[in-house]
């Protein structure tokens, strides 16, 4: 298009074709990252962000000695021998209440097999009141410092793992552990086997 200065008409023709062309290249690019995003999104779907494999599994169990709620020294070293389910929890864990019938079951009916649970981010007095509330069965102790929960790197609660005779971290179960998931991990376990990772819900995170 072709214009003279003065014509101001043809001026603004040419601003609105200007601005036509530059809606286009937006909506162009638009289109590709979609594309991108979408490419992206179907890589991932199905998939949970937190089903990723414990860098643990394989690993000894970390030689933590902490103390039960009463104030009693409890040195992991001293479970080995027998398979252990170590679950962290915490009395703000929703989850945590989900689970905890299950665990008490899970104890009860596989006397060979040692519960201990670790309590995260929380105050003896609050995990007592809890265990008062819902039941104990098996000892729990506090890591006031986090540093069961960095060792295990734990990323939100609850979170089990299962340790077999020789005090090797075999499986971790992500979120509430369900009473078919404990039962075929812990059979599992039992018969030498390595069950390694999997996602049984939603973790909680410390406010």
């Amino acid at each position: 298009m072709i214009c003279s200065r003065k014509q101001n008409g043809c001026r603004l023709l040419e601003l609105v074709a200007l601005v036509n062309r530059g809606i286009q290249l937006i909506a162009s690019i638009s289109v590709l990252a979609l594309i991108v995003l979408g490419v992206v999104l179907g890589s991932r779907f199905g998939t949970d962000p937190l089903d990723v494999e414990s860098p643990l599994i394989g690993q000894p169990l970390p030689p933590l000695i902490l103390e039960t709620i009463s104030g009693e020294p409890f040195a992991f070293t001293d479970l080995s021998g027998s398979p252990t389910v170590v679950n962290v929890w915490a009395s703000w864990c929703l989850p945590c209440r989900a689970e905890h019938a299950v665990l008490q079951s899970g104890a009860e009916a596989y006397q060979g097999v040692d519960f201990v649970g670790v309590v995260y981010q929380d105050s003896a007095s609050r995990a007592q009141s809890f265990l008062d509330t819902y039941g104990g069965g098996y000892p729990n102790v506090m890591d006031p410092d986090a540093r069961a929960a960095i060792d295990l790197g734990v990323f939100g609660v609850p979170e089990t793992f299962f340790v077999d005779a020789a005090g090797t971290i075999v499986a971790k179960v992500q979120g509430p552990i369900t009473a078919s998931i404990l039962e075929e991990t812990l059979n599992a376990v039992l018969l030498g086997e390595q069950p390694g990772t999997r996602t049984a819900g939603t973790v909680q995170l410390a406010e």
